[in-house]
């Protein structure tokens, strides 16, 4: 396979430049205005009046199409590119039935709190003009409520101008914190109908996203001053921007209040690990040190930490009586809807700030530097409180889940890579973060598939730069996604797919052995109806049906390296990479199976 440019796939022969003639130009000339790059789709009659209009009026560019296999990849594409970009991509869901095969990753793109303008389809809504039969299963009433509950917003215009109204707001809206897809239905009848008289569009400068809430000032002197008077604060960094001048300034503040910081592996790297204030891996659950770390504290500030309640009930489940101060610094209540629990927990709140947690850093600089008079209280001793994590005993012969993060540590150097997704198996003790695009954090809302959809989009964001960007998925998650190989492999866009391989779908392992134990049944039988086994996945092989090159299964140390060296070679090259490591069964680190 060649490196080829995104410029020269799919381009379409055109004679001339056509005006704006159809009602569904409308549409595709606002996705240009308002910068779209590219937008994601599996093909459907609904939208054909857009799709003609995406290739034959603006000639496949700005946006250019990136067609998938299935609608789950088309939101995982645009979820993955929205991670690595901090910006939108367009996704377009073929009427009702391509709008609920995609559900699930926009649910995911939901719970991860990205921007995705999303464009669906009904048929025509006049019913006159609908076809027998087809047109008909393919129309429905009010289908924004099939998706409501977990997006921002949604429209479904009637016409010219409501179709240029519903692009500018939907942008705006999904670009401004806290972002969330927004999704915008096109009848079909309103699509194919021939534009009468002017089309008069805005200048989109006048409807740019709005800028990062910021806190009161009183609410600032507030925390400053409690900075001040604590004598073991503990910063806890969740959600955050992927400007490394956001990242910098999350460090500054930190050396400055000399705080011990935290961060989520379910969140996007938001602080570097190496640093010496970052005491304890990246946290998944909480672990036995993190319980000191925070049962010492005086002073917790989360800065939009994820389910803070539900970390704090690991420490103390009445978290209404732990005696350290907490302040909670988020808006992500602007999308509590309560149909989703995505909301977590209530956590207890001393200070509760309405702010964007990048905008709030910013502000209390200045005001915890004037309080403590300039001085800096870090004194540049390291706080880190873990040992780097090594191969396990038989990497020779038999390889661990962890192994394969040891593997991409050794092998790293100087290289910039970009993980996009992270098997259960990743420790977060030997692999570190040190700068916002090293790790783009989970999938959101846990919906198996999302691995190589997300990795692809990513890469496509990140394409022609000097970033390798690198997924490991699960066997049973990578299968439910595997055909997003495809639209890599007719795209060139460079991916390595790390397929952490222990044929079995194991977190349910490990809940069958929890509840047989509590019901004194045998532990022995937690395996059947969830081995993927006999026959044995050919994981390499389905890669390469899709014109991606592959290799294994690949079984022990050395093997694993030379492989990582070879799909790094070749995604430098420009082209995607799989490589399938047989694994055995496992995680580094304890699974939760119980809420109490």
């Amino acid at each position: 396979m060649q490196n080829i440019k995104m410029s020269d796939v799919d381009q379409p022969n055109l004679p001339a430049e056509f005006p704006i003639g159809w009602k569904s130009d409308v549409a595709a000339e606002m996705l240009r205005k308002l910068g779209i790059r590219y937008v994601a789709l599996n093909p459907g009659a609904s939208y054909r009046g857009f799709h003609d209009s995406l290739v034959n009026y603006l000639g496949n560019q700005n946006p250019q199409m990136i067609m998938c296999l299935h609608e789950d990849h088309v939101v995982a594409i645009a979820h993955g590119y929205a991670k690595a970009a901090d910006a939108p991509m367009a996704a377009v869901l073929h009427s009702n039935v391509g709008l609920m095969h995609g559900l699930m990753g926009l649910f995911n793109a939901f719970c991860d709190r990205v921007p995705m303008v999303v464009i669906g389809a009904t048929g025509p809504v006049v019913p006159e003009k609908r076809r027998p039969w087809i047109d008909w299963i393919h129309t429905c009433k009010d289908q924004g409520a099939l998706l409501r509950n977990y997006v921002k917003w949604d429209d479904e215009p009637r016409s010219v101008e409501g179709v240029v109204e519903a692009f500018l707001r939907g942008y705006q809206l999904t670009c401004s914190t806290p972002n969330a897809p927004v999704y915008i239905c096109l009848d079909a009848g309103l699509q194919e109908e021939a534009v009468s008289g002017e089309v008069h569009i805005p200048d989109i400068e006048r409807y740019r996203p709005k800028t990062r809430p910021a806190a009161p000032a009183q609410d600032v002197q507030a925390v400053a001053d409690a900075i001040k008077a604590a004598k073991t604060p503990v910063f806890m960094f969740g959600r955050g921007s992927r400007d490394q001048a956001h990242w910098d300034a999350r460090v500054k503040l930190a050396e400055l209040a000399g705080a011990s910081v935290m961060s989520s592996q379910r969140e996007r790297a938001a602080f570097p690990t190496q640093h010496g204030l970052h005491v304890l891996p990246p946290m998944g659950s909480m672990s036995a040190a993190a319980k000191d770390l925070l049962g010492a504290a005086d002073l917790i500030v989360s800065f939009d930490y994820s389910d803070l309640q539900g970390f704090l009930r690991q420490l103390n489940r009445r978290t209404g009586t732990i005696k350290a101060k907490i302040v909670h610094v988020s808006v992500d209540d602007v999308l509590h809807n309560g149909w989703s629990m995505d909301y977590f927990g209530l956590p207890p709140t001393d200070i509760g700030i309405a702010a964007d947690p990048d905008a709030f850093v910013e502000q209390l600089y200045p005001a915890l530097e004037s309080v403590l008079g300039g001085k800096k209280r870090w004194d540049g001793q390291s706080r880190r409180k873990w040992e780097p994590l090594n191969y396990s005993e038989r990497a020779d012969q038999v390889l661990m889940p962890s192994d394969i993060e040891v593997a991409l540590a050794e092998i790293r150097r100087d290289r910039k890579f970009t993980l996009t997704h992270l098997s259960f198996g990743w420790a977060g003790r030997a692999y570190h973060w040190n700068d916002p695009l090293d790790y783009l954090g989970h999938d959101g809302g846990a919906g198996l598939a999302a691995g190589p959809g997300l990795a692809i989009g990513a890469a496509l964001a990140l394409k022609d730069t000097d970033r390798f960007v690198i997924s490991v998925d699960g066997d049973g998650d990578f299968m439910q996604g595997a055909t997003a190989l495809w639209t890599a492999a007719h795209y060139s866009i460079p991916a390595l797919f790390i397929i952490s391989n222990n044929r079995s779908n194991f977190n349910d392992e490990i809940h069958q052995e929890a509840v047989a134990k509590d019901r004194s049944r045998p532990v022995s039988n937690k395996w059947i109806g969830l081995r993927i086994d006999e026959p044995a996945l050919d994981i390499a092989s389905l890669a390469r049906s899709q014109g991606v090159e592959a290799e294994g299964p690949v079984k022990y140390k050395k093997a694993l390296l030379e492989a990582l060296e070879r799909g790094l070679a070749i995604v430098a090259s420009g082209r995607p990479y799989l490589i399938d490591v047989s694994v055995l069964p496992g995680y580094a680190n304890k699974l939760v199976t119980r809420g109490d």
